[in-house]
């Protein structure tokens, strides 16, 4: 178990070693984002349907998923999500202390309601403890469901797996169900809950939000593809990927 566990941390700081700091810089900001965006919802006509301020970033966080899946592999990109998620929390920890030290927002300063509002303000930046536990577990979760449901459609194009067919199917339908998971878990634990949504918003967040975010992937996925090809051709991550064909090697 001892040497599993050194092997894994060795293949991890491999990992982080090998991916383009930029990548990884963006994807942590992209999560910090949408998990502070999730905390606004959006005013709809309808009662039916309801649908948070995430959803304008979480598609790139999906899109990087789908850029390190693709060259790294599921394992690689769920556990930068993992590192992503703690990194969230730290910083939460970071703006709930914040929140606590006395003092006034510049954006309260409106005669008759500084009170209120800087109050809000630190409510809004300190976070909602059950926001930010729905919205870790929706996302590792989802995150792991996108990644491997990933790989496993990748595998049905054997002749071409490189091609653009096989990245477009890839990362369009594991996007949509990673969005779904993503959407649905926590309109489940948070929004159903604390918020009172009907099981009916919570479904029709879900599919929306996926549909939007969905969208925005697919606005985007030629960047994502052009940049798969660029890694492949500059053997981006060649340190990691050897070692990972070692330890198979080693386990036949």
């Amino acid at each position: 178990m001892k040497q599993r566990i050194l092997r894994e941390a060795h293949a991890f700081a491999l990992f982080m070693k090998d991916i383009p700091v930029g990548i990884v810089v963006l994807f942590l900001m992209s999560v910090f984002a949408m998990n502070l965006l999730a905390n606004k919802s959006i005013s709809l006509p309808v009662d039916w349907l309801a649908l948070d301020c995430g959803i304008a970033v979480s598609w790139f966080a999906f899109l990087t998923m789908d850029v390190v899946t693709k060259h790294f592999g599921p394992k690689a990109a769920t556990q930068l999500s993992v590192f992503a998620m703690a990194v969230n929390l730290l910083f939460c920890l970071l703006l709930f202390v914040g929140s606590l030290i006395p003092g006034v927002w510049g954006a309260s300063f409106v005669e008759g309601s500084e009170g209120v509002i800087n109050t809000a303000l630190d409510q809004t930046f300190g976070g909602t403890w059950y926001v930010l536990l729905g919205s870790s577990v929706a996302f590792v979760v989802s995150a792991a469901v996108n990644n491997f449901a990933n790989r496993a459609i990748g595998r049905l194009f054997r002749r071409n797996p490189d091609g653009r067919a096989a990245y477009i199917c890839r990362s369009y339908l594991s996007t949509a169900l990673g969005q779904f998971v993503d959407n649905i878990v926590f309109a489940l634990i948070v929004s159903h809950v604390f918020f009172g949504w009907s099981l009916l918003q919570c479904l029709t967040c879900a599919l929306t939000g996926m549909l939007v975010e969905l969208l925005c992937e697919i606005m985007f996925s030629e960047a994502g593809f052009a940049l798969t090809k660029r890694w492949k051709k500059q053997g981006v991550g060649k340190s990691y990927l050897e070692f990972l064909e070692g330890q198979k090697e080693n386990c036949q």
